[in-house]
């Protein structure tokens, strides 16, 4: 309203009408959706003077809720029983609960189908009609057109510019987001890839991605471009054996094998470096010498003992090949810096000797040296004929770093392109489903 303020935490937000929906959905499965709408503000009425929850009121209350906004979901009903899309509707619910003037919005569509997606925007259209000031934040440009009055975009942090929605081309706002790009060329001693090691056929996951097809060769960097939601970390775990497939083939050095479980594949020369390195690639409290040899204990024990001597052998060449940082070895891994958190996941399943090594969002949250020497271990795998997988949410970085890319839109493969073939804005605008 004109007046220059400083917030400091998310309550001081809340205080000035300012409530966001974030991408990862926050209800708490167990509860009522009438309890998630209003969690941490129940209602309450004096029975014999001491303070109880009124359930009546709580259920009307939700109930008034959902109907103001056109929504018909019953509040008495597990969240976690609801799909995503009246999950999407419960967390707005919960949002207006606080009769916001600002809602912010992360991504609400990308777990949505088309039809879900069509009743959000007719949600957010009556918010809107309420006076409501809607901050959306997507990657689908086609969406815009739908919701939005101006566009503005942010480039490594800083705004670059707003302009109205009747300048915003699919084009133009590419090129705020990206500018002029410079591609940076792979080193000139990497092998080119001759023999397939990894062949996957006809392979799908309900719900997740559909008839995937691609082969990978040995010392090869294959790129996988997406948006969040597109079945790309899905696919790698599957491949892995974290979770199942509903069909298709996965042949491996010429042997066809079903995925079936992580040491299955392990033993099969395969490792996955997790999206989610903190709580899925790392044990936190455990030191990170025990982590670097958590894949291979094989290597580090005899006759049930711990070896010690073997045991700093790998620890030693791991911490100086991948130039981890680290004052000590023996204390907790939480210690190190995102980047080295990340250099040891991928320490640990080098001690595998894997043959393909799957990554998954390699350098989310680790800062641009630490990048750079992530490229570099991923090209001395390369050089030493190990085949590796880079799923990448940076687009410019699968263009820098892999000898081919594909691009996964809704669970399916719609493209395999050489870097030198597209160009960053046309491999966004292809994710997108635009033209540029």
């Amino acid at each position: 309203d004109g007046t220059e303020v400083v917030l400091r935490s998310p309550h001081d937000a809340l205080q000035r009408g300012i409530v966001a929906v974030h991408q990862e959905l926050s209800l708490v499965p167990e509860l009522s959706v009438a309890e998630n709408i209003l969690l941490g503000r129940l209602p309450e009425k004096k029975i014999l003077g001491q303070s109880v929850i009124h359930w009546g009121a709580v259920y009307t209350r939700a109930e008034e809720i959902l109907r103001g906004l056109g929504v018909t979901i019953d509040v008495h009903a597990p969240a976690g029983t609801l799909g995503v899309a009246q999950q999407q509707s419960v967390e707005i619910a919960k949002a207006m609960s606080y009769n916001p003037s600002i809602l912010i919005l992360d991504e609400p569509t990308s777990a949505l189908a088309q039809q879900e997606t069509e009743r959000l925007f007719s949600l957010l259209k009556t918010l809107s009609t309420r006076g409501v000031v809607l901050l959306y934040i997507t990657h689908r440009l086609q969406e815009l057109k739908e919701i939005a009055d101006t566009v503005t975009a942010l480039r490594n942090g800083s705004l670059v510019g707003t302009i109205d929605i009747t300048e915003a081309t699919p084009s133009t706002i590419v090129h705020m987001m990206f500018g002029e790009t410079v591609q940076r060329a792979r080193p000139t001693d990497l092998p080119a890839p001759t023999e397939p090691f990894l062949e996957v056929r006809s392979f799908s996951r309900h719900g997740a991605f559909h008839d995937v097809s691609f082969s990978v060769k040995r010392g090869e960097v294959l790129g996988i471009a997406g948006l969040l939601g597109s079945g790309r970390t899905e696919l790698l775990r599957a491949i892995f054996g974290a979770d199942p497939a509903d069909s298709g083939e996965i042949i491996i050095d010429g042997q066809h094998v079903k995925p079936e479980r992580p040491e299955q594949m392990r033993d099969l020369g395969v490792a996955l470096t997790p999206e989610n390195r903190k709580d899925q690639g790392l044990v936190q409290l455990l030191s990170t010498r025990v982590n670097l040899c958590l894949a291979s204990l094989n290597r580090v024990v005899s006759r049930g003992f711990l070896t010690a001597d073997r045991e700093n052998n790998i620890v030693r060449k791991n911490v100086r090949e991948l130039d981890i940082t680290v004052a000590n070895t023996d204390a907790p891994v939480a210690f190190l810096s995102g980047g080295n958190q990340q250099k040891v996941v991928v320490g640990k399943w080098l001690n595998t000797n894997p043959r393909l090594v799957l990554l998954d969002e390699p350098t989310r949250g680790i800062d641009v040296q630490a990048k750079q020497q992530m490229f570099q271990i991923i090209w001395d795998m390369s050089r030493r004929g190990i085949g590796c997988i880079v799923v990448s949410s940076e687009l410019e970085e699968l263009l820098d770093i892999c000898h081919r890319i594909l691009i996964m839109r809704q669970g399916r493969i719609i493209g395999d392109v050489r870097p030198g073939e597209i160009t960053l804005e046309n491999l966004f605008a292809v994710c997108m489903k635009e033209e540029v």
